[in-house]
């Protein structure tokens, strides 16, 4: 169920950013629990007008090739499994990819369960709480 959006600096190659879906996509898989195959990503790449990132918010110092990841859960995780998320996905782009850690900015959105259609305009996980 979780959507992630990736939101990059423009003219990464494409093994770049198919590296950072990729990380995004295990970490969502073996920290948040989400089942395999439940891969939901769109990766957007802007110029430096369309993606305002503080160089230096909360004391951390980043570069032009800081990125955004945004990831919409379901509710119900707990604060340590976000925060091994976090950790993970940091860590898992430095060392996929050499990006410095202090560049990578996630953001999780929680929702209710039932705000959720995969598609033929129903809301499957409603469809399947209600059998329960």
């Amino acid at each position: 169920m979780p959507l992630a959006r990736i939101d990059l600096p423009r003219g990464k190659s494409a093994e770049y950013k198919r590296a950072v879906a990729d990380v995004v996509y295990e970490s969502v898989v073996n920290i948040l629990k989400a089942p395999d195959g439940d891969r939901f990503q769109i990766i957007t790449e802007h110029g430096p007008d369309t993606l305002l990132i503080d160089p230096q918010y909360f004391g951390i110092e980043r570069t032009a090739d800081a990125l955004i990841i945004q990831v919409t859960i379901s509710r119900g995780r707990p604060t340590e499994m976000r925060q091994a998320f976090f950790k993970a996905v940091a860590d898992g782009l430095h060392a996929r990819i050499g990006i410095r850690t202090e560049d990578v900015m996630i953001n999780l959105v929680e929702t209710q369960r039932d705000n959720w259609s995969f598609g033929n305009g129903i809301a499957q996980y409603a469809v399947q709480d209600q059998g329960r």
